[in-house]
């Protein structure tokens, strides 16, 4: 742990970073691992503690139009006048990064909207695309802590674990999804039928390569940074399957719990930027409850308005499906009873405030209340946990992909644990078996096996009365 604790300047904000007391210093040289006997040679060092140089998130990387069309941009107005020059100075730069990331803001929500209108396929390449980035950006990271010490593969490896998983998470979408294509084409037979211990094989493979990796003096540190890869592999890639998995349950699962986070995010931005006074919590010392609670009841108010308007589309509501006569996906089908309107009756106590006894409501509506409430409530704690990394590593931001933003990591914190939410949801209080996954499952078994199967559901069928005994067909 001390290795993580010894560093130099970290770039970071000075009113966002905490100084490390000797008391916590010395509690975590107690978890320091002892030497193993093989020779002191073998035994970290505490000598060996790498600096972590400025980070090239904090550094800034506005594009030049920017610059100039808010060169003149005059700073917010205060009551108290007498301010320093330096003081003037840094609250116009803070107005001037409120209008970068006011802008960006509003130029990612309309690529969002482009992206949707593009169809299923482009939102999987996208989400792909993210998931690779943010990877891309903790491992560096971890590479740019410890690149002093040019342990052996430790890049290769981490990209390599990376195709691994994804070839496994990737594989079972295929299997799931495209069970038609994959029984019209041989090859993707063969790797649906072994997909599971082909994926196993790979990972042992990186496995083997990272035990012949090891090497004396180094030995903590690298298993420091195999267990880095494997927990970025957690928070990213497994979630971002989930996504995907959202995704086909019905493009609604994916977009409204996706547009409340940012929603709230914005809202919760605003409401703490001009009512902010009380401090949340010390891991983000610029969010407050006045943010936090302010940015709650708009956003279960924008949820419930964008449910009953998607609510009204095939395109929105219809599991994305696979159809293998077109080769495309199809998102038409007769909608289920979630996305249709329902009379609901009032409490007793609404009905003699608001004198309506009854609403017509789509189902979804309902559920949208909850996945607002968790991404008012639960979602922030995503970014919490996102803060706690930075600064444990004196960073401001994981990268500079976003001018005013950050990187990509930084605007994603949040949308990850909420993707596992939705999932979770679904599975638990909306999905029930689906009969085309059923019926694809049946087509890639053997004749023999399809027909066994025929005559024990006919049986059955019969037995429940549902279809006439077999005399009285033969009649």
């Amino acid at each position: 742990m001390t290795e993580l604790r010894k560093r130099g300047g970290g770039g970071g904000d000075p009113d966002t970073a905490d100084n490390i007391s000797d008391k916590e210093a010395e509690s975590d040289d107690r978890l320091g691992l002892p030497g193993d006997g093989e020779g002191e040679g073998d035994v970290d060092s505490k000598t060996d503690a790498p600096d972590v140089p400025v980070s090239t998130a904090d550094t800034d990387n506005t594009p030049e139009c920017l610059n100039k069309a808010l060169k003149g941009l005059p700073p917010r107005k205060r009551r108290h006048s007498g301010h320093t020059a330096l003081q003037q100075r840094g609250r116009a730069a803070r107005w001037k990064n409120y209008w970068i990331r006011g802008l960006l803001s509003i130029c990612m929500i309309s690529g969002f909207f482009l992206i949707i209108y593009m169809g299923p396929i482009t939102l999987i390449f996208v989400v792909m695309c993210v998931q690779i980035k943010c990877f891309h950006e903790i491992i560096t990271i971890g590479y740019r802590v410890y690149r002093s010490y040019e342990l052996p593969w430790f890049r290769t490896l981490s990209w390599y674990f990376l195709i691994c998983v994804n070839y496994f998470f990737y594989g079972e979408t295929v299997a799931d999804y495209f069970g038609a294509l994959v029984r019209r084409e041989v090859p993707l037979q063969f790797l649906a039928r072994y997909h599971r211990f082909i994926s196993f094989t790979l990972y042992l493979a990186g496995f083997c390569m990272f035990v012949l990796s090891l090497v004396k003096k180094h030995y903590r540190l690298q298993f420091y940074m195999f267990a880095w890869t494997h927990v970025t592999l957690l928070i990213v890639v497994t979630q971002s399957h989930l996504v995907i998995q959202n995704l086909f349950e019905g493009m609604i699962w994916f977009i409204v719990p996706i547009s409340i986070v940012i929603c709230n995010d914005i809202m919760a931005y605003l409401f703490g930027f001009f009512f902010g006074r009380t401090p949340l919590i010390k891991l983000s010392p610029k969010k407050t409850w006045e943010g936090f609670i302010g940015g709650f009841f708009p956003t279960v108010v924008f949820g419930f308005l964008l449910a009953y308007l998607l609510s009204q589309f095939q395109y929105f509501v219809c599991p994305v499906e696979f159809n293998s006569d077109t080769n495309r996906f199809m998102v038409e089908c007769e909608p289920s009873d979630l996305f249709v309107l329902q009379e609901y009756t009032l409490p007793a106590a609404v009905q003699s405030t608001l004198r309506w006894k009854t609403v017509t409501l789509y189902p979804f509506q309902i559920h949208s209340i909850f996945l607002s409430s968790f991404a008012s409530i639960i979602g922030p704690f995503g970014g919490f946990f996102a803060s706690g990394f930075k600064r444990a590593f004196k960073i401001k931001d994981f990268a500079n992909t976003i001018p005013g933003h950050g990187g990509i990591m930084d605007r994603f914190d949040c949308q990850y644990l909420m993707a596992t939410f939705t999932h979770v949801y679904i599975g638990s209080f909306v999905r029930g078996p689906n009969p085309s996954k059923v019926l694809q499952q049946l087509l890639m078994l053997q004749p023999e096996q399809q027909l066994g199967i025929f005559h024990t559901l006919h049986s059955h069928l019969q037995e429940r009365g549902l279809l006439p005994p077999a005399a009285v067909q033969a009649e």
